[in-house]
């Protein structure tokens, strides 16, 4: 296998990484003050995430280093490309993370209210726009024979790639009702199923249609790929599951199905990196966008070394934290003007 064919399969895998792990921090960003009804509820949904998301989120950091360093055509191509997206996305990953901080500094259920609207907002502009982003690399946009973007912001909201963030949101949402109702008790654990349930059947039918319009974005016909084949069965079982309250494989569901969503945008994509709408000639493709052979020969190196390290890590974490969390525990703390 040729190193530059590596590294796009370990970016597509960081990529659906990232969607693993930060997307129930992100469903339950955009969740937490539906499935909790008082401060001590949304106090202990916060907190199934808080050991956890920031270690979730540098897999983001480290997927766009990928691409950087592996495809520096590529990053700078789209990055400088869909710019507007990006700006709103870091508005979005920085609204999560002050309102992670600051939430709790002040006793005023006002002050919690704003950062909990924050929070929510957050976490729902960050899956969002990142679909609309991966969407943008396989539906195309205006790319000349110099590899510079030639459009508008407009060239960014085509209706797959609005759609692709849609459908991530909804993953997203599901994925995070999944969690809480494995890591929470009582009436916080009930509300999270019973949402769960209710949002199941959308997310199916997203994904649904999601997948054969990807296939077919790709010029690959509307038949399913193994893929995608896996993702459909694996958001029917998800729904299946939600409803006969099997918490734990409920949640192994909506893993495998962002997954196997995830990756088959990039198996959809590959050879290209992003789809030139202007000409197919000026494609960016893994061969003519990739980083020198030594400069991947030592990447590939330090991953080899480190990859197994971080997984290793971020496992034992998730050991140590994976009791569930009751409102209870929370149940001291006054609310106040």
């Amino acid at each position: 296998m040729a190193l530059a064919t590596f590294w796009f399969i370990l970016t597509a895998v960081l990529w659906a990484g990232f969607f693993i792990l930060e997307g129930f921090d992100l469903g339950v960003g955009m969740l937490h003050t539906v499935v909790a009804r008082d401060e001590a509820g949304r106090r202990a949904t916060i907190n199934t995430i808080g050991p956890l998301w920031d270690g979730n989120e540098v897999w983001l950091i480290v997927a766009a280093a990928a691409m950087f360093a592996a495809f520096p055509a590529w990053y700078a191509t789209m990055f400088s490309g869909f710019y507007p997206v990006m700006i709103l996305l870091l508005v979005g990953l920085i609204l999560r993370g002050v309102s992670f901080e600051f939430r709790g500094k002040v006793d005023s259920v006002r002050w919690r209210r704003v950062w909990d609207t924050t929070l929510t907002c957050g976490s729902l502009l960050v899956p969002l726009l990142i679909g609309i982003a991966l969407g943008g690399l396989l539906h195309g946009v205006p790319i000349d024979q110099n590899q510079e973007f030639t459009g508008n912001v407009g060239d960014l909201f085509s209706g797959y790639s609005v759609f692709a963030g849609i459908t991530l949101v909804l993953l997203c949402l599901l994925h995070g009702a999944a969690f809480i109702a494995l890591k929470t008790t009582g009436a916080v654990r009930a509300r999270a199923s019973r949402l769960a349930r209710s949002i199941a059947p959308v997310t199916a039918l997203a994904v649904l249609a999601f997948l054969p319009w990807t296939h077919a974005t790709a010029g690959d016909g509307v038949l399913p790929s193994i893929l995608q084949f896996v993702a459909v069965i694996a958001v029917l079982a998800a729904a299946w599951l939600v409803n006969s309250r099997h918490e734990g494989w409920a949640f192994v569901a909506t893993t495998v199905t962002i997954a196997t969503t995830i990756l088959s945008m990039f198996v959809d994509l590959y050879p290209r990196l992003m789809v030139s709408s202007t000409n197919s000639a000026y494609d960016l493709t893994v061969h003519n966008s990739a980083s020198g052979n030594y400069a991947l020969k030592v990447m590939t190196v330090v991953a080899i070394v480190f990859f197994p390290l971080v997984l290793l890590y971020q496992g034992w974490t998730y050991h140590v934290f994976r009791l569930r969390i009751s409102a209870d525990h929370f149940a001291p703390s006054a609310e106040t003007e």
